[in-house]
């Protein structure tokens, strides 16, 4: 998995994709979204959404909440910039060009992490989920809205075939529920609780984590 998709590819894709996103992929996925945003809105506080593109999510947020955006695409940023001086989003503390798998803030500095569509497009998938649970405060969620493909039969064939092609849209088909559960398997400081699908096609699914706190050091007992 880790060859398939490079940041060059990915970078170029998206940069691509930043003039025409909202108008191809706003409706079409907007229903996960607002399903993260409602999800990421109950817990509240300070949020990070990664992989933020051009802010479509942005208004959906509780103006109570704090939002901070990330995303490694400078064009798709840009449109999300001119969205919230457009909305007068004031909630907004910050929209920065970052890479999800070397995120460049302290541990422990959200309440919750939104990724929607993100994990499956990144080259290195479970370094970017590592870095989401490191921003996390003990009792903070990790909210995802991502692809979950086949692990038999004609949709799963399909989605091999379809891999070389949708790699230069800057995405995968083949992204089986084993990746995460292979993850999450090797983080012990992380629950699931919630994993369900969401439009379109019943290709896709709201996963919700939940951090637990750091055992309690036994010479301060």
């Amino acid at each position: 998995m880790a060859g398939d998709l490079d940041q060059f590819t990915v970078m170029r894709a998206y940069k691509r994709w930043a003039p025409v996103y909202d108008l191809v992929f706003g409706a079409l996925f907007d229903q996960g979204r607002q399903a993260a945003v409602a999800a990421a809105d109950r817990v509240g506080g300070r949020i990070l959404e990664v992989g933020i593109g051009t802010g479509i999510s942005l208004q959906r947020y509780s103006a109570r909440n704090r939002i901070v955006g990330i995303d490694l695409s400078p064009e798709m940023l840009r449109k999300a910039r001119r969205r919230v001086a457009e909305l007068s989003l004031s909630n907004v503390e910050q929209l920065t060009v970052m890479d999800a798998e070397h995120l460049s803030f302290p541990d422990a500095s959200f309440d919750a992490v939104v990724a929607s569509h993100v994990i499956s497009t990144v080259p290195h998938p479970p370094a970017a989920l590592d870095e989401c649970a490191r921003m996390l405060r003990p009792g903070g969620e990790l909210i995802l809205i991502n692809r979950v493909g086949a692990e038999r039969g004609s949709r799963r064939i399909a989605e091999h075939l379809l891999q070389p092609i949708v790699r230069r849209l800057g995405w995968r088909t083949e992204f089986p529920w084993e990746h995460f559960a292979g993850w999450i398997a090797h983080r012990p400081d992380l629950r699931l609780v919630e994993r369900r699908p969401v439009p379109p096609f019943g290709h896709f699914a709201l996963l919700r984590f939940v951090k637990s706190a750091p055992p309690e050091n036994p010479s301060r007992l």
